[in-house]
């Protein structure tokens, strides 16, 4: 039996590739939003190498409009707010142009989406609604303040959302993972390239070494899927998962140790 429609936002690639193929696996009827044919066919292939139904539909989640039509055409019973991007830049190279689209991408659309899908799992009388968030939900480091602003945006909301909905039988989960191989970081390096001739430009270049270094240590995306997906079936599931084991190393050393000592830390680290 079928477990009803699940919608993953940013289904293209990583985290979010991985989420609507293991959802097809577990019964729901997956659909995947992407921005364009051409992710649509990444997505496609995908699925056929998988053995899986999945469904795509093109959407930009700036867009409001489009998010209306898209949670009225599918009713989604679970709903999994994954679409994000990686935003490098210290607080005063970002200008508000750019930290805007972040937080209408990263912030604004996901409550969006929750907002309009909410009538209909209250009238189903159940709903689960995941927001993909970040360790950097939790904690913050220089240089990448705006992201984690847009993440810690986010947490906040859903730890409201979550009380006002809980009696209607609808869970809204936190995911925060670590560091998984995604696009992200081809993003990162973009966006340090973008920053050149900053009066931060050693501690950049300092960031995308230790973003090198780190890269063959990270996860597999399929790792952070299985726990999405468990977030969306099992019967009580919990308000926040991290996932991997640098997520629970950072978010133990943030917890424990003084403001001072980590800032003292950090910036001689990244040469602040």
């Amino acid at each position: 039996m079928g477990r009803g429609t699940a919608l993953t936002t940013g289904a293209n690639s990583g985290i979010g590739l991985a989420t609507v193929l293991e959802l097809a696996r577990r019964g729901f009827h997956s659909v995947g939003t992407v921005r364009s044919e051409a992710k649509a066919d990444v997505v496609a292939k995908a699925a056929a190498d998988a053995g899986v139904e999945v469904e795509t539909t093109i959407l930009d989640v700036t867009d409001a409009v489009g998010c209306a039509t898209v949670i009225e055409q599918y009713q989604p019973s679970a709903l999994v707010n994954n679409a994000g991007y990686s935003i490098t830049g210290a607080i005063e190279d970002v200008d508000d142009d750019e930290a805007r689209h972040a937080f209408d991408t990263m912030v604004l659309a996901p409550m969006r989406l929750t907002r309009l899908a909410l009538p209909y799992m209250r009238e189903a009388g159940s709903g689960r609604v995941v927001m993909v968030s970040s360790i950097y939900g939790r904690t913050s480091t220089p240089l990448t303040g705006w992201y984690q602003g847009c993440k810690h945006a986010l947490e906040g909301l859903s730890d409201a959302l979550r009380m006002e909905v809980a009696r209607d039988g609808i869970s809204v989960v936190l995911v925060e993972p670590g560091g998984f191989r995604t696009g992200i970081w081809e993003e990162t390096e973009r966006e340090i390239a973008k920053r050149e001739g900053s009066r931060y430009d050693p501690s950049y270049k300092r960031t995308l070494s230790t973003t090198r270094l780190y890269q063959p240590l990270m996860g597999e995306p399929s790792r952070c899927a299985s726990v999405i997906a468990a977030a969306c079936t099992t019967r009580w599931p919990r308000a926040r998962y991290l996932v991997g084991y640098d997520a629970h190393g950072l978010a133990f050393w943030s917890q424990v140790t003084p403001t001072r000592i980590k800032d003292e830390i950090v910036r001689r680290t990244l040469g602040l």
